[in-house]
């Protein structure tokens, strides 16, 4: 399941973004609120793991799309 593009593009694009973005939110507040450790905690590692995250999803979509997987749509689309 994992290796199906449309399902790489949804966490890629969609929901690990909207998490990273979800979990800054939650660490500034966190720090502003006065909990300063469990907040730099928060946006230091919870948000560049979403972050990341989305980033390797991406890559391994462009992998799958490469080896033929939707190739034919992708190239359609350029």
């Amino acid at each position: 399941m994992l290796k199906k593009p449309e399902t790489l593009f949804v966490l890629g694009y969609m929901l690990l973004p909207l998490l990273a973005l979800l979990s800054a939110i939650v660490g500034m507040t966190m720090i502003l609120g006065g909990n300063k450790i469990a907040g730099i905690i928060v946006l230091v590692v919870v948000t560049q793991v979403f972050a990341f995250g989305a980033f390797f999803a991406l890559r391994a979509r462009k992998a799958a799309l490469a080896e033929g997987n939707g190739l034919q749509d992708y190239d359609a689309g350029r």
